[in-house]
């Protein structure tokens, strides 16, 4: 028994239409014991507050014989489903249901051999149809079950009953069929969760044994050898090789790890023997995140689900007044009772909004789960849509378009030596996390510089302009240029020529100096990205109106970095805040704006975006929490590829919804000479529910 505060999930298993999870849920939440319940049919999970068994789970989920394990228990392998039950039931009554139809033809139609063969057939394929239908009845819900089971009985009271065992068959069919399809659209999830193994090699002492990934602490020591799978996330503590992390990442190309690098459960080890400290527990690896949040992603309503859902409310109530209307209205003025009753019955078949129901979630399913085995992490169907509207896509430039890691190219003093203000300049930028401060420090290092011994007093930092400090009682400023022009005014032209000449080649200029004059200037340059120029080029072919660079940076070196990559607008010189107010504006003015950064620095302006789209996702956890969409590599190639997927999901979904209801109403056309019959119906309504599910797993192929 469960803690009946705590929130338990459970996996499903057969779980294949969006009323059946309704319907489970409903149950669910009527057994003893149970506060709350939800399902999420994307993933084809449950979460239960309340004490409940899962026996209770599965007689509750028996109307679809569910069968339900706990979330960490390892998939049962079901049988294919021409080898289930109730496909076997399909075999016999087909079968029984050909042999009635030849002896039809042999005695005449409505023969009492053919006529008990049809009603065989009837109850062999529909038994369990029928039982719930005839429970929806008394209950007066109006499902397809509901809508088949009036259908197939009424067929049969009017003497129609080789065409009702048909129904009955064909229904059975495109159920098995349907179920076949859902699982394929599922099986992106399923694929992510058997990629990293359940047990370990792990070191404690002088002992190695192996140990299942639930009881590996945080610390242990793990071993892995040469083409075996990480089981956890860690840092490397000995050894040297190359790891694919293709199931994390998306990159086809493996990356070399050795001491103090970070590796992730689920990537493979190709060369040498690695030791492994492990830092997560099973449940917070990198890959657990990635499946508990894409499985989330997949219960997030998309705008046009929640569009057809709504649809669907009132859709259903009036197909089965207008249902009535034609069984029942032409026989008062006249009309045969039996032939408009039948087309009332083939009007309850086809108007099941089965096909239009499973419309958007299947599409967002499969979408998501494409995106995640290519390292793509969408955080739900409202963001993929979002992805497929975008008019304007901004970036950030360091780390983003750049490398990140930038490194001094020139040193120029006026007053001092170099080594002298490097030490200066070094000791006070040591504490800050800016990667130009980094640049500085390094470089000082290079040349064997001691900053780590100056004193450095009364810091003080100027937001996005620089930093003051007293060193041997001088207070020294560095900082932009724009900072020095506050503090001394207009700069003389023969250094203002320097900085100029220094920032066209796409460097940025640091100065250092005091209230009175400028001693140094230290240029530093953060490489662009080899992908950059090619990915922007591609988003240009994709449609996107406007890219646009963001940066703190000088608009000199910005421009320079920003004509090489293409990128149509640079926005430069800006504070964080100044950032934000340019994604509003953008927004405003093209509605549908997104905004790459790396997730930490840019986490307002990623917020204020329609769709805020992170770098770097795996092991930054601020990346994966802030964005909409997460990169898992550092790697902007993935972009393309993230608005191809997203565009064809909205394309394919608005085929689905136009296709499922014009069928619909060409079928509903047929009633008015009279040519719908209950074959045509239920092909109608099911081919149109296997072919939107079918179109949806087109997504599937979408790759890089």
């Amino acid at each position: 028994m469960n803690n009946p505060q705590e929130m338990k999930t459970y996996r499903i298993q057969g779980l294949t239409c969006a009323n059946c999870a309704r319907t489970f849920e409903n149950n669910v939440k009527d057994l003893p014991g149970v506060e709350q319940a939800k399902v999420n049919f994307g993933a084809s999970k449950i979460y239960v507050q309340g004490s409940t068994t899962i026996e209770q789970l599965e007689k509750a989920g028996a109307f679809e014989n569910l069968k339900i394990r706990n979330e960490k228990e390892q998939k049962i392998e079901q049988e294919p489903f021409w080898k289930q039950k109730q496909t076997i039931k399909v075999y016999i009554s087909a079968l029984v249901l050909v042999v009635s139809w030849f002896l039809g033809e042999q005695y005449g139609e409505g023969h009492i051999l053919s006529t008990t063969g049809y009603a065989a057939a009837i109850v062999i394929g529909g038994y369990s149809l029928f039982i719930r239908g005839l429970k929806n009845l008394i209950q007066l819900k109006f499902d397809m079950h509901t809508l088949m089971t009036i259908a197939i009985l009424g067929a049969a009271a009017i003497g129609e009953w080789g065409e009702g065992a048909t129904v009955v068959i064909l229904f059975a069919i495109s159920e098995a069929l349907e179920r076949y399809s859902m699982d394929k659209a599922r099986q992106s999830i399923e694929s992510l969760m058997d990629i990293a193994p359940k047990e370990a090699l792990i070191r404690r002492g002088q002992e190695e044994i192996v140990v299942h990934v639930e009881d590996i602490q945080i610390g242990d020591i793990m071993i892995v050898k040469p083409g075996q799978k990480l089981a956890m996330d860690g840092t490397v503590i000995k050894g040297t090789s190359t790891l694919n992390q293709a199931a994390i990442t998306g990159e086809s190309v493996p990356v070399v790890k050795t001491i103090d690098d970070e590796v992730f459960a689920g990537t493979l080890n190709e060369e040498g023997l690695l030791e492994v400290r492990v830092t997560k527990h099973a449940a917070d690896t990198t890959l657990s995140k990635i499946i508990h949040l894409v499985e989330e992603a997949q219960a997030e309503r998309a705008p046009a689900q929640a569009f057809v859902d709504k649809f669907a409310k009132y859709y259903t109530p009036v197909i089965i007044l207008l249902a009535l209307f034609i069984a029942v209205v032409p026989p008062l003025f006249g009309g045969a009772w039996g032939e408009w009753i039948y087309q009332g019955l083939a009007v309850l078949v086809v108007g099941c909004p089965c096909a239009l129901v499973v419309s958007t979630p299947v599409a967002v399913v499969t979408a998501i789960g494409n995106a995640a085995k290519n390292g793509v992490l969408i955080k739900g169907g409202i963001y993929l849509e979002e992805a497929g509207h975008l008019k304007v896509i901004a970036f950030d430039k360091t780390g983003t378009l750049t490398k990140g890691v930038p490194a001094v190219t020139d040193i120029i003093v006026h007053e001092t030596t170099e080594k002298e203000v490097l030490a200066i300049t070094a000791a006070i930028e040591k504490g800050s996390l800016h990667p130009l401060a980094s640049a500085i420090t390094r470089k000082a290092e290079e040349m064997g510089v001691d900053f780590n011994n100056i004193v450095v007093k009364d810091f003080q930092s100027f937001t996005g302009k620089g930093v003051k400090a007293n060193v041997n009682s001088t207070f020294y400023y560095v900082g932009s240029p724009s900072l020095f022009e506050e503090l001394h005014g207009l700069m003389e032209s023969a250094i203002k020529q320097n900085i100029i000449e220094l920032q066209a080649q796409g460097k940025t200029v640091i100065v250092v100096g005091t209230e009175k004059e400028i001693l140094s200037f230290i240029a530093v340059a953060d490489e662009m990205r080899e992908s950059v120029t090619e990915v922007i080029r591609k988003i240009n072919q994709a449609g996107i109106d406007q890219t646009v660079m963001l940066t703190g940076d000088n608009q000199r070196t910005a421009e320079a970095l920003g004509k090489e990559a293409g990128i149509s607008v640079i926005k430069a010189e800006l504070l964080p805040e100044d950032k934000l107010n340019v994604i509003k504006e953008l927004r405003e003015k093209y509605r549908n704006v997104a905004m790459v950064g790396d997730g930490v620095n840019d986490a307002p302006a990623l917020a204020a975006s329609t769709v805020g789209i992170a770098m770097g996702g795996a092991g930054t956890d601020t990346a994966l929490e802030t964005a909409d969409i997460a990169l898992m590599s550092d790697d902007l190639s993935k972009l393309p590829y993230t608005i191809q997927l997203s565009r064809k999901t909205l394309s394919i979904i608005k085929q689905n919804i136009t296709f499922s209801l014009g069928i619909k109403l060409v079928a509903l056309l047929l009633v008015v000479p009279g040519w719908l019959t209950l074959w045509i119906a239920i092909f109608a309504d099911m081919g149109a529910t296997l072919l939107v599910t079918l179109n949806s797993l087109r997504l599937l192929k979408v790759k890089e």
